[in-house]
């Protein structure tokens, strides 16, 4: 089948809203259809909008086997993003369906917003300015992030960047994985820490794992008592690898100092006292959200499926 004649369905809705994106997957497949809805599609509303395409350009919608039951003529789906815990992969093979998936593409993106999500916990630049709209005149610039433990829970694509990012400043890098990280650490002056050290001894614990049953509720309420008074916790991984529960009452009662979360469990979320406790940062899950991220997620997607329908 020539690039062409296949019909491409697109869901995710940042893809959509990329005029560059649209444009050079319709040169290539001018029979493609893109969801507009600005929001993800429920699993319903995907079967619907994926009928009688070749393939799908998916971001987080469900791909599972009651889906692909729906979708008999469906091909192949490529991945735009990085996530991979909405796939089941193993559906796809028993159905004959090719999954095409490029790891990291958004990587700098994610582990930039790490680092700012950072400086700005430690000088108090989210609690400060939160206060300041509100007429509240508060000098306090906490603490710098230079020489601070930093505890990297996860070092595959992203979060060997941030430790990449954070060379200028000189901090202490633990860092846990169930990989052999050894040589990684000593290229990049960090330890390898079990789970139990990182906890105890970080400033700053920041999580960049996929979501697994390994991983779901991994920082719980008996992590939240563990951790410094002082420190901080900065999630851009994965909603359901923190228990907002336990967070929210770690922060009530002054457990941790702080959070910065650009996930959830639900989103959008709506725990509406969580998201406006003044020690907790939040936006939107826009870590691999920048234009450049974007672009690169989209057409690494555009590229794969050129490849397979040549």
């Amino acid at each position: 089948m020539a690039d062409s004649e296949a019909k491409i369905a697109v869901t995710p809705p940042a893809f959509f809203k990329s005029k560059i994106l649209r444009e050079e997957l319709l040169r290539c497949f001018p029979k493609t259809q893109f969801n507009t809805e600005d929001r993800y599609l429920s699993e319903a509303e995907l079967k619907g909008f994926l009928r009688d395409t070749d393939a799908v350009i998916v971001g987080r919608d469900p791909i599972n086997e009651n889906v692909l039951q729906a979708l008999p003529g469906l091909k192949a789906v490529a991945k735009y993003g990085v996530g991979l815990d909405n796939i089941d992969q193993e559906a796809l093979s028993q159905n004959g369906v090719q999954f095409f998936w490029t790891p990291g593409v958004n990587r700098l993106s994610v582990a930039e917003l790490t680092l700012g999500f950072m400086i700005g916990l430690c000088h108090h630049v989210f609690s400060g300015g939160g206060a300041l709209k509100k007429g509240q005149w508060h000098k306090d610039g906490g603490r710098q992030l230079t020489g601070k433990t930093i505890g990297v829970i996860g070092c595959g694509n992203v979060g060997a960047e941030v430790i990449r990012l954070l060379s200028p400043f000189n901090c202490r890098i633990l860092v846990r994985d169930i990989a052999d990280k050894k040589e990684f650490c000593r290229q990049h002056g960090a330890e390898e820490a079990s789970l139990d050290e990182l906890i105890d001894q970080s400033d700053i614990i920041t999580l960049h794992v996929p979501l697994t049953d390994l991983t779901r509720n991994l920082i719980d309420k008996t992590v939240f008592q563990r951790m410094q008074a002082t420190a901080f916790l900065v999630n851009t991984s994965r909603g359901e690898v923190v228990d907002e529960k336990a967070l929210k009452a770690s922060l009530i009662n002054g457990g941790i100092a702080g959070a910065a979360l650009d996930v959830f469990s639900q989103e959008p979320p709506e725990d509406l006292d969580l998201l406006a406790h003044p020690n907790l940062m939040v936006t939107p899950h826009i870590g691999g959200n920048s234009v450049e991220a974007v672009e690169a997620m989209g057409r690494s997607a555009i590229h794969h499926l050129q490849e397979y329908f040549q």
